[in-house]
């Protein structure tokens, strides 16, 4: 990857070059058209753009971090109570991993703006809902539509877009309610039906260790896509019950092969850490909190036994999944969770040594996802194709990273593979950016945002 010092220099070309910052205009929606506008989002873009000295890197914050506000949200109220529904762009539905990354950044700024603290408990709230309709789905209607999946053999209702069991579907909303309780002290949205679902939340994990029977979840559907679909009717590839949480599909919406999926199980782990904080020191339900506690245990121990081996010349690292046989996968994907995101999700320091190791295969030539080419290098995955590197992954590198150097070059990729278009894509191929899937995806939008947030408060040499 490019230097700082390249990093640097192209900053000061762009500068020289485009002069004007209205040589940018904003690709943002007129605001009489804008979903929702949050006081304290605009007074943050206002902020940080002053310290970026390149304007075109300004103007993709600029675009970007306000997107899942900007054209994705639909607000109001349900049963008298904050109703938030969330798409994920140029999809016309709501996945709850999704939904809680895309509002994730906005979450430091709701303590000085009642209408964006509104909005975020409208998400909780919208997602408890979810997970009471189905704790398996992993992405919902806003109704009782129906589904252009509604074919799929498994257990579909007509609120549900698609019934993709994905362990991290029930983390991340777990993820989001704990956050939202730390940043504004609000506990309102631990209700009785919140409550109801962190139950269901930790029997579906319980299911789905599959200690005594293959339990309730199975999915099939037809298509030409194996990816798309599970074998061994339904149930997915034979594995050693062992404590670990079978996860059908990865983060992706692709099937997993061997479904002990470490990221998301490693997920699981600090999810259920946070319930357990929640329903000690909130609920003081101290019969919920050790049924957390104990089922951390236990995923912990196989953990230790199934998760990592040694792979020269790394050394012991992180399998991407295994089956309990003695079986794993070494590789990575570019969606979150993913074993380089694991410091931002909350599970180790960034500097935590199997982490480190891990990290180097991650991002070197023996995962066979990671991509160099004419136009980038990056992380991809099997969801898009060969040769396609997400933003996210490379997003994903730079939160995780702790070398300015890096983390420099991170951003001169994203601008780079990016120019002129004011938002990320969801893949771009490694030879030619210009040949990219989903323009509008808000969740690399946002995460973006949140970079440069995170670049403006540790490194902001980085954008002077």
């Amino acid at each position: 990857m490019s230097t700082r010092r390249a990093f640097i220099q192209s900053l000061a070309v762009s500068a020289a070059a485009l002069g004007a910052a209205d040589a940018f205009p904003s690709r943002r929606p007129p605001v009489e058209k804008r979903n929702f506008t949050s006081e304290a989002v605009e007074a943050t873009i206002a902020q940080v753009k002053k310290s970026i000295r390149d304007p075109e890197l300004a103007w993709l914050f600029e675009n970007c971090f306000p997107n899942t506000l900007d054209t994705t949200v639909r607000t109001g109220t349900l049963d008298g109570k904050p109703d938030t529904f969330v798409i994920t762009g140029d999809i016309d539905a709501m996945w709850l991993r999704d939904s809680s990354a895309q509002v994730w950044p906005y979450l430091p700024l709701a303590k000085d703006d009642a209408k964006l603290k509104t909005l975020l408990e409208g998400v909780i709230r919208r997602q408890t809902r979810c997970i009471l309709i189905d704790p398996y789905a992993n992405a919902f209607n806003f109704g009782p539509t129906g589904s252009p999946w509604a074919k799929d053999r498994t257990r579909m209702k007509p609120e549900l877009h698609e019934r993709k069991w994905e362990i991290d579907s029930l983390c991340y909303p777990v993820r989001l309610a704990h956050g939202y309780w730390k940043l504004t002290g609000d506990t309102s949205i631990f209700d009785a039906d919140w409550r109801r679902a962190a139950v269901l939340i930790v029997q579906t994990f319980r299911e789905q260790q599959r200690l005594h029977d293959r339990g309730p979840y199975r999915f099939q559907r037809v298509t030409a896509v194996p990816s798309d679909s599970l074998p061994q009717g339904g149930y997915g590839n034979p594995t050693r019950p062992c404590g670990l949480i079978h996860s059908a599909f990865r983060p992706s919406d692709d099937a997993c092969i061997f479904a002990f999926l470490i990221p998301s199980n490693l997920f699981a782990v600090t999810a259920l850490r946070q319930l357990h904080e929640i329903h000690s020191a909130v609920l003081h339900d101290g019969a919920a909190a050790r049924d957390c506690s104990d089922l951390v245990g236990q995923v912990s121990e196989a953990l230790v036994r199934y998760a990592t081996a040694e792979r020269p010349p790394y050394g012991h690292i992180y399998a991407y999944e295994a089956d309990g046989f003695g079986n794993q996968i070494f590789q990575e994907d570019a969606n979150v969770p993913s074993l380089l995101s694991l410091p931002y999700l909350g599970y180790c320091r960034p500097d935590d040594p199997l982490y480190l190791r891990t990290r180097r295969f991650v991002l070197g030539p023996d995962n066979p996802y990671y991509y160099r080419g004419k136009a980038a290098e990056g992380l991809g995955g099997p969801h898009s194709g060969l040769d396609m590197i997400w933003p996210l992954g490379i997003i994903t590198r730079a939160l995780t990273s702790q070398d300015p150097d890096e983390i420099a070059a991170c951003l001169a990729t994203l601008k780079a593979t990016h120019a002129g278009t004011g938002f990320m894509h969801e893949s771009f191929h490694k030879d030619d950016a210009a040949k990219f899937t989903r323009p509008w995806f808000a969740w690399a939008n946002t995460l973006f945002g949140e970079l440069i947030l995170h670049v403006h408060a540790r490194y902001p040499q980085l954008l002077a």
